[in-house]
This record gives structure tokens, sequence and C-alpha cells, in this order.
């Protein structure tokens, strides 16, 4: 912060308003009602599931938003997600209040203090981790500490200076959120075009190719309905969650006793190159076992062995992910909440494929190829979101601490 700027507490500087409980006495009045789910990442509200409830007008005529008013999340979060995120009501129009797990604060000078320079300042605090030290812990939500919060010392240039430096903040933060979305659309293309190479490869059945049921060349080794007690240490536990689409992620982390591995594995030995696949929640995820080690499996993955002399297991993994008969397996799928499918329907859907197994292979080889592009541009665009995140917050600390220059390149 400047030498030669003045700083306030925040409790000071705003009066806080609590957040609306339904309540039982009438007459009531109906509003829509912003809550922790409407905040997002970027300090802004999503209307999009806006609750609309009929609250005590009493209670509502003390808790109307206004424009310029700034919501706090006081109660919430997560393990991974802390409490004191913070969203800028800008609407001039229609009846909106706030819930019980969030506090409105709204600014008691306005001549001094602009609102929009004091939602990214306390935007900034969330975001570098401030608020992190002001909470308290109960059973599943995070709790902020009022008094702390309402001691953060907010740095005070003159209305103009906060006004200027809202202005670079915006255009420059626009620039990021264009750079983020053009980066997301190259992904997203890449992944469209895997998907349509898939589709394509396995949506018509060209000469030299045959049908089969998927049980005729496929042994299932099924651990369904186990449930192995699990451990801080031991061989590695793969669960559904683990099973993504193309691959085996390694969270989450799971372990169960070693000295347990002969007597749990008796329904087969599953190896590397094996294609997993998970039954239900999520249905129809396909990778391959991508290790040597010895690994246990819980419930809702099948591992299928393909028979060598008919099958590469590669093609079968592509084979499954394609549009074309997953379609077929999500037909075949029963439940009403989590959808699922019984082994005994699974090894009846037919798959079509080459009598060749160097044409498997072959086709094989090009997805792989296609695949290690997408991964590729999964990387850079996982670096250049954690790039512009950084860039954020630097701009955050430099407008607040006085060394934000008049132009920001992106």
């Amino acid at each position: 912060m400047k030498s030669a700027w003045d700083s306030e507490p925040v409790g000071e500087l705003c009066e806080f308003i609590s957040g609306l409980w339904k309540g039982e006495k009438p007459p009531f009045v109906r509003v829509a009602v912003y809550r922790n789910t409407n905040f997002t990442k970027n300090g802004t509200l999503d209307d999009g599931d806006v609750a609309e409830l009929d609250v005590e007008a009493r209670q509502y005529a003390k808790r109307k938003l206004q424009y310029g008013d700034i919501i706090l999340e006081k109660s919430g979060g997560g393990p991974k997600q802390p409490v004191g995120r913070v969203a800028l009501f800008d609407k001039r129009v229609g009846e909106y209040s706030l819930s019980n797990f969030t506090s409105a604060m709204r600014v008691r000078e306005p001549k001094r203090v602009d609102f929009q320079y004091l939602h990214r300042f306390l935007f900034w605090q969330h975001l570098s981790g401030v608020t992190e030290s002001m909470q308290k812990r109960s059973t599943g939500i995070r709790n902020l500490t009022g008094d702390a919060y309402k001691a953060i010392s907010v740095p005070l240039p003159p209305l103009a200076e906060q006004q200027r430096i809202v202005g670079i903040l915006d255009e420059a933060f626009a620039a990021i959120a264009t750079a983020k979305a053009n980066a997301e659309k190259n992904l997203q293309n890449a992944r469209a075009v895997f998907e349509s190479s898939l589709s394509q490869a396995f949506g018509t059945r060209p000469a030299g190719w045959t049908e089969a049921a998927i049980a005729e060349h496929i042994r299932f080794i099924d651990y369904r309905g186990k449930t192995p007690v699990k451990l801080d240490s031991g061989l590695r536990l793969i669960t559904a969650k683990n099973v993504k689409m193309g691959f085996v992620q390694p969270e989450p982390m799971e372990f169960v006793a070693a000295k347990s591995y002969d007597g749990w594995m008796t329904r087969g030995i599953p190896k590397k190159g094996d294609v997993l696949f998970t039954t239900e929640a999520p249905l129809a995820n396909v990778a391959q076992l991508d290790t040597d080690d010895k690994v246990v499996f819980a419930q809702r993955i099948i591992i299928m062995q393909a028979d060598a002399k008919k099958l590469d297991s590669t093609f079968l993994k592509y084979l499954l992910m394609s549009p074309p008969i997953q379609a077929r397996i999500r037909a075949k799928g029963t439940g009403a909440t989590v959808q699922g499918i019984k082994a005994r329907l699974l090894k009846a859907i037919k798959i079509e494929f080459p009598t060749s197994l160097p044409d498997q292979r072959s086709l094989a080889a090009r997805l792989d190829s296609m695949t290690a592009a997408v991964d590729e541009l999964e990387v850079i665009y996982d670096r250049k979101l954690a790039a512009l995140d950084a860039l954020k917050e630097s701009l955050l600390h430099h407008a607040f601490t006085g060394q934000l220059r008049e132009t920001v390149h992106v």
C-alpha cells in the first residue's frame, strides 16, 4: 500500500446486513434469494438457480438488496473451499435478498469509497488466502469469524484513483476471460475431432469386419458386490472414481492390506493392458490398466481380458469408448437415479471389429496419436489457466499496493 493512502477497517466502511430466514409470520412476499450456490469464482452472481421463496415482508424490508451491495459468504465452504467469497449485486430493479449463510455489505459513504473498488479488494483478500485464517470449522461447514473479517484494513486512495484501478482491472480481467475462453475452445475442438474420429471409425462395418457378442472373445473379471477394507497404506485400490474415459487417474489414492491380496483376488488377476469398465456411477467409463504392479479392484468395475488371438486390448478400449457402442450400452442400462448395467446384458451387446489383428492395431495406433495430441493440448490448457490465474492475482496485488500501470498486457 502506498504510504500516502489512508486505510480503514471494512467494518467501519460498511453496514453489515444479515441474511434472510424464511420465517412463518404473514404477510409474505415472493423474493429471489441468493445462496452460496450462486457465487462464481469471478466474484459475480450466477442467476441460473436463484431460489424464489415466500418470506416475511417485515424481514425482507430490512434485507432487500440494493445496487452496489457486496454479498459475503460467511458460512458453508468445504474441505478445499474456504468461505469468505464475495459477489457484487449489480441489479437496479427486482425483489432480491440473500440467505442466512451470507451477509450483505453496504458502503456507508459512497463519495469516499467506490463499492466496485471495495468489492475487487475483498475479492483479492479471499483469492490470496487472507480469509483462510478467519474461519472456524463445525460439522461439515466452515464459519467466518465476523470480528476478524470486519477488522480487515482497506487501503483508501482518492476516489478517482479507486475508479481508475477498477477500470484497469476490469479491462484486464475481460482480456483474461477471453484468453481462457479461447484456450477452452481450442481444447473442445480437439476433443470434438477425436469424438468424430471415434464415430467414423466404429460407425460402419467395412469389409473384413466381423460381429460378435462382447462375451464371445472377452473374459469378465467382476468384483462387484465386494467392498474391501481401506487403509492408509498398502496395495493400491482402484475404484470407479479412478476410471475416467480413456485413462486411469491416481486420485483418490486409496489402499488395502497387502497380505489380503491372494485371498481377495480370487476371481482373476488383472494384468497391464486389460480394459477396465465402470458399471455404474458413472456408467461405461473405459480405460486400460496402466501398471504391472499388484492392484486391487473394488465394486462397480469389470476387468475385461480380451482373447489375444481375436482382439487387441487397446483397440477394444477405443471400440468401447466409441459413441455407437456407448449408445448400445446405455440403451441396456437400468436405474432411475443412477444408471447401471447388469453383466449379463453387457455380455450380450454386439460389437464389430476387423478380423485382422494388424488392422486393429493400426487403427488403435492412429487413435493413440490423436489421444496424445489432445492430452498435450490439455497440458497446455492447464498451464495457460494457471498462468492466467497467477496474472489475475498479481494484478490485484499491484492494484492494492499502488503499483498498477496504466495498461496491462494479457
